[in-house]
């Protein structure tokens, strides 16, 4: 649909114990096109509360190779399109802790502009254009998103497709990514954003009134929402 892979990742972890599992879901035009993930090494301890949440202990790790060693992988998927997360500052933040920047890539926020950036960014973020777009929810978290629009039962298909069978379930980096996959993917088939573009959903993705207007450098529609 809009000609360019969005690549929507997921990481498990946090700062302390570094990236311990991603996922990645390609989306090509309407469909996934590619999905890969591994358990990382940690690079510091994992809390009992981290543990519990993603389900991953020293059992699954055993073996695991550290983040860091798929810098290839991570910068080739940020030079081909743009990257996509729900709540993205957080994955941010977890990529940026290994890799300050990427190689120079396009800034697919400003498409006539042939100057590249070293950034990771700008992110789509499908909390933040949910947030936009739906106002009137009481939550705009990724379970609850999902069971509003009625995804549930195509994110358990594509799960039984694409994940490992003992990480099919939320917290569990491929699935979460999965889920925001789906999301994207529902606004792709919603009639009002039929002439949706890729400025306009990474304007929506920006997290503050400040940093939408820089990021607006083309007209936008008035009407694009739903």
């Amino acid at each position: 649909m809009l000609g360019i892979p969005i690549h929507v990742i997921d990481f498990e972890g946090s700062r302390r114990s570094g990236i311990v599992e991603y996922g990645v879901v390609t989306l090509e035009g309407t469909g996934i096109t590619a999905a890969r993930t591994r358990l990382c090494a940690p690079i510091g301890a994992m809390q009992a509360q981290e543990i519990r949440q993603h389900g991953i202990g020293k059992e699954l790790l055993a073996g695991a190779k550290p983040f860091c060693e798929d810098w290839d992988y991570f910068a080739g998927l940020r030079a081909s399109g743009p990257l996509c997360a729900h709540n993205a500052g957080y994955e941010a933040a977890l990529l940026t802790d290994v890799w300050a920047c990427p190689r120079r890539s396009p800034n697919f926020a400003r498409p006539d502009s042939e100057a590249g950036i070293a950034d990771w960014g700008p992110w789509l973020d499908t909390l933040q254009i949910y947030r936009r777009l739906y106002p009137n929810l009481e939550r705009h978290n990724l379970g609850d998103l999902i069971g509003i629009f009625d995804l549930s039962e195509r994110l358990e298909s594509l799960a039984a497709t694409y994940c490992p069978e003992n990480r099919r379930r939320y917290h569990s980096a491929l699935y979460d990514a999965l889920a925001s996959a789906c999301l994207l993917l529902h606004l792709f088939k919603e009639p009002a954003l039929k002439e949706i573009s890729l400025a306009w959903l990474l304007q929506q993705s920006a997290p503050s009134g400040a940093a939408r207007e820089a990021l607006s450098q083309t007209e936008f529609p008035d009407d694009a929402g739903c």
